[in-house]
């Protein structure tokens, strides 16, 4: 047996939904729903979700003890390489915290992290080995 290969959801426990949420509404995204304890924004084939973070811990049986590095980085990619510094900055007015400058990689990208309120790592980055189409979506390879 074999499972189809994809992304559905990225979670992101957060410490104050509310203030979460705000912060990536100042991205200016848009939840495509919202109810009790948790907000989903519709992505480009795959859904982002905000959830209280002990809440998630709870569901995923682990403990919350903020103790070591979460070993989860979320990307996104852009267009054109001049479109990071621009993407970093809108995401530090919005209240990130820029944690590596854009600037260029040993794997011929350019690409910066920024933290979210909650110190969840964000890659953006410029990749000329894919392809974004005009809806969005990512296609390894270059086309």
């Amino acid at each position: 047996m074999s499972i189809e290969q994809r992304i559905s959801f990225i979670t992101l426990g957060v410490a104050d939904l509310a203030r979460s949420r705000e912060f990536y509404e100042a991205l200016g995204w848009k939840p495509a729903h919202a109810q009790g304890d948790i907000v989903f924004f519709q992505m480009n084939g795959l859904v982002l979700a905000l959830f209280p973070r002990e809440e998630l811990a709870k569901d995923a049986a682990v403990p919350d003890d903020g103790s070591s590095f979460r070993g989860v980085s979320v990307s996104y990619n852009v267009r054109g390489i001049e479109e990071v510094a621009q993407v970093l900055e809108h995401c530090r007015k919005a209240g990130a915290k820029i944690v590596k400058p854009a600037q260029d990689t040993e794997w011929g990208g350019h690409s910066g992290y920024f933290a979210d309120p909650d110190g969840h790592l964000w890659e953006v980055a410029w990749n000329p080995f894919l392809t974004i189409t005009e809806d969005g979506n990512i296609v390894l390879g270059n086309g």
